[in-house]
């Protein structure tokens, strides 16, 4: 796992082109878990309800291709996306509550996200040029 963030999100226009750009250098069109592509990610098994997804070596940060969530073009502020690891869940606490001092908006109070996996502990702000950020913890205590 990365020391860093557990994902970055990236958001597409459609399918435009970029995301077809995207999908050729992160794999070489070998599914699973095996290293491929330009840069060593290979495609995650797609669920019907999940976007295109990619790791390195089943490791994180994991790579999401999504179109916009509300279906406007893409752009820095509808789309940007980086959750970083957290240790504890006071860390996740401290991340939310400094980034709204520094003026970034709520986009999610601190706490538990079930239907992202029983340990799954956030909390999202956006920066005031509005990406979006997010702590996130795996810890279980």
């Amino acid at each position: 796992m990365s020391d860093c963030c557990t994902e970055i999100l990236i958001c597409f226009s459609a399918a435009g082109a970029s995301f077809i750009e995207y999908r050729a250098v992160a794999r070489s069109g070998v599914s699973g878990r095996g290293r491929s592509g330009a840069i060593g990610f290979a495609r995650l098994p797609k669920l019907p309800e999940k976007p295109l997804a990619y790791e390195r070596d089943g490791q994180m940060p994991t790579i999401y291709l999504y179109t916009s969530e509300d279906g406007r073009p893409a752009t820095w502020g509808n789309g940007t996306h980086v959750a970083f690891i957290a240790d504890t869940k006071a860390q996740v606490h401290s991340f939310h509550e400094q980034a709204l001092k520094l003026g970034g908006k709520n986009e999610g109070e601190p706490g538990p996200r079930l239907h992202y996996g029983p340990n799954y502990y956030a909390a999202c702000v956006r920066d005031p040029d509005g990406n979006k950020l997010q702590a996130v913890c795996y810890a279980s205590e």
